[in-house]
């Protein structure tokens, strides 16, 4: 039996409230939005800044229509469709045997894809709130706000229409703390899995790399093209597309 096939069988048998997903940048990019380390991905472009600075609080503080230049330009997807991981994902929580699904990604495909219990390191880029007032728009009004800063020469930057403050995306950048209540969320449900799968991620930013340490539960499996620092630990370590992997 393959590692694709005794992972399969794992989560085919497994019981109710057993299983939990740790997902990063590799489960988005069969849908078409690239990762963040390989030879395409975000890393791999050239700007004027490295994208590491780019998605920087401090960038954002200091220089925001470069940031939202970058942000729209490589971290919004319109187009982008939930894969086979996605979908199957979703269809393993609606038969009772997936815990939560605990994402780095902020793209809100795992809830395109009918996941309800999706623990969101980053955040998400469906939710956008004024800075001044509070205000909430979604991607569609985010988007439209954006189109408004850039008419005439604008400097592009989205600003909430009822008090004129800057619009943030509710994504965590680099130099903010994680959500504490999304971070404690995450644990609880991984320590009390007995199959924990992550995939898509190279587990080499902390704080969420860290996450895996309060598995105790008996199946960890690691689905990822390349090699990660906690393949040693995992029971099964599959080097084959998500999309293959959960293709069943």
């Amino acid at each position: 039996m393959s590692e694709v096939e005794e992972l399969q069988a794992i989560l085919k048998d497994a019981p109710a409230d057993s299983i939990v997903f740790f997902g990063g940048a590799g489960v988005s990019t069969e849908s078409g939005i690239p990762d963040f380390r390989s030879p395409d991905g975000l890393y791999a472009q050239k700007y004027h800044y490295p994208p590491e600075t780019m998605i920087s609080r401090s960038f954002f503080d200091s220089h925001l229509p470069e940031f939202f230049d970058f942000y729209f330009d490589r971290m919004i997807y319109e187009g982008a469709k939930p894969n086979q991981a996605h979908r199957k994902l979703a269809q393993l929580e609606d038969e009772g045997k997936l815990i939560s699904v605990v994402t780095q990604n902020i793209d809100g495909l795992h809830q395109a894809a009918g996941s309800k219990n999706v623990r969101e390191l980053h955040g998400s880029v469906l939710r956008n709130y004024c800075m001044d007032c509070g205000g909430f728009f979604g991607l569609d009004d985010m988007l439209e706000l954006r189109r408004m800063a850039q008419a005439d020469g604008g400097d592009g930057v989205p600003r909430c229409p009822q008090c004129g403050g800057v619009v943030k995306p509710d994504v965590v950048l680099y130099e903010e703390s994680l959500d504490s209540d999304v971070l404690e969320a995450a644990m609880r449900d991984i320590s009390r899995a007995n199959t924990l799968v992550v995939a898509g991620t190279s587990l080499v930013v902390n704080p969420a790399a860290s996450l895996i340490r309060f598995f105790n539960g008996d199946h960890l499996a690691i689905v990822n093209l390349s090699p990660t620092p906690a393949d040693s630990m995992a029971d099964i370590v599959v080097a084959r597309p998500i999309g293959e992997v959960f293709d069943f």
